[in-house]
């Protein structure tokens, strides 16, 4: 089957030119006997490349972020007589840390909008820069090794970091991340996907609808567009945008009938 042909199915111009990228890194890969990756993927694409090479029947690849369950992730292929174990060992290659720690009067003063926002204004593409883990002192940002070096003599000539220390790390130094979660309760007709993030997004169910649509909507890390899929305990819900949350319990019915949902959502 030609490369056209497997590609034929998808509709959308920008999923075929991903997935034809994809098929020509696993070539390369297989042909050159050496390990190919991507640049980074959002959760969109990764749900994308995951369902494309699981209909390939391809498994000689690893999706991965730089720790366990990033939100941005590189899909990296490796020749069939590799082991995980040989290309995890060549991770620092791919993967780099710049590390920001902040002087004193700044600690506490920036968000991961405030890096981001760094980032972009210095024209870096958006795909060579995965997860931005912020702490109270800093943040450790996660980039594609090629460009590590000039990225943090950039982000050194932004006002707002012109007195931080910024220095590139190995992935393995990540600095790991406290999970701050803030517990909501939500009151809907249904466990349908839609009626959730309604409440989640504080919107109106036909907007909901269109959110989910835009293929902006994620249940446990795939993408889902059927707004009738019926939820249930410890799912994961991320809505690109508006944040992620995990629905942990039921908390009762309202005399109306309407279920009461106990909710953690990231902040």
């Amino acid at each position: 089957m030609t490369k056209q042909n497997i590609l034929d199915e998808y509709k959308k111009q920008e999923d075929k030119i991903l997935l034809s990228q994809i098929l020509d890194k696993i070539d390369f890969s297989q042909k050159r006997n050496r390990i190919e990756n991507s640049d980074f993927l959002d959760m969109y694409q990764v749900a994308l490349v995951k369902n494309f090479l699981r209909k390939t029947q391809n498994n000689s690849y690893i999706l991965y972020g730089g720790f366990e369950n990033a939100e941005r992730q590189i899909a990296i292929f490796y020749p069939e007589s590799y082991s995980e174990e040989m290309v995890q060992k060549n991770y620092n290659k791919i993967f780099k840390i710049i590390r920001i720690t902040l002087p004193e009067e700044d600690k506490g003063k920036y968000s991961h909008r405030n890096y981001l926002g760094g980032i972009v204004k210095l024209g870096v593409k958006r795909e060579k820069v995965g997860d931005i883990l912020v702490s109270n002192d800093g943040a450790d940002i996660i980039v594609k090794e090629e460009i590590a070096e000039s990225l943090k003599h950039e982000l050194g000539t932004l006002t707002r970091f012109q007195n931080a220390k910024i220095e590139i790390e190995e992935i393995e130094n990540i600095r790991k991340q406290e999970i701050k979660v803030e517990e909501i309760s939500i009151i809907v007709p249904s466990l349908r996907l839609d009626n959730i993030v309604s409440d989640l997004a504080k919107t109106s169910r036909n907007k909901a609808v269109q959110i989910i649509n835009q293929e902006r909507v994620f249940v446990n890390g795939q993408n889902e567009t059927k707004v009738s899929k019926n939820l249930k305990i410890n799912d994961i819900i991320t809505i690109r945008g508006k944040g992620r949350f995990i629905i942990k319990e039921y908390a009762g019915t309202t005399r109306s009938g309407r279920t009461v949902l106990k909710i953690e959502k990231y902040v």
